[in-house]
């Protein structure tokens, strides 16, 4: 039987704890500095994207993190115009004032590790192109263009040989 009698409640706890343990991978072992970390890169990222993509994204996200991400939400306002990275960790930085010293890029990269492992590519991937270059760089991996193909040109160059 499951703990709080319903299996989905159990199942999206269990997800969610499952996050917090590899943010805190990136960030250290207190859970709520890692939850604080979570909700503050959700909010930069839910701010930055067009209602229809938070809405896409959304849906891929466990049920309780879903309840995070729209926590204070107002569609009306969005997307907000962060067009830089500054912007974007200053943004982060608002949600993390009350909580030991934590950096927002340190924050947005660890958070960015799970989202990138735990949604599917297809929807991070457009969650990604609609982001700055800049910002894009804080995910983890290779950071592509909208028009770029993944590295045969790197791969072809002399230099690279």
């Amino acid at each position: 039987m499951s703990a709080s009698g319903l299996e989905v409640f159990d199942k999206t706890l269990q997800t969610t704890n499952i996050w917090l343990k590899e943010i805190g991978e990136d960030l250290g072992p207190d859970r709520q500095r890692c939850y604080n970390a979570l909700r503050a890169v959700l909010f930069a990222l839910r701010d930055r994207l067009t209602v229809d993509e938070a809405a896409d994204l959304s849906a891929q996200l466990p049920m309780l993190i879903r309840g995070i991400f729209y926590e204070g939400y107002r569609p009306s306002t969005m997307p907000q115009r962060i067009r830089s990275l500054d912007e974007f960790l200053a943004k982060i930085n608002e949600h993390l004032q009350n909580i030991r010293p934590l950096g927002a890029d340190e924050a947005a990269r660890a958070v960015f590790r799970v989202l990138e492992k735990s949604i599917p590519g297809g929807q991070i991937s457009e969650v990604k192109q609609m982001l700055p270059p800049d910002i894009r760089t804080l995910f983890p991996g290779p950071q592509q263009g909208p028009l770029q193909e993944p590295s045969r040109a790197r791969q072809q160059s002399p230099s690279h040989r």
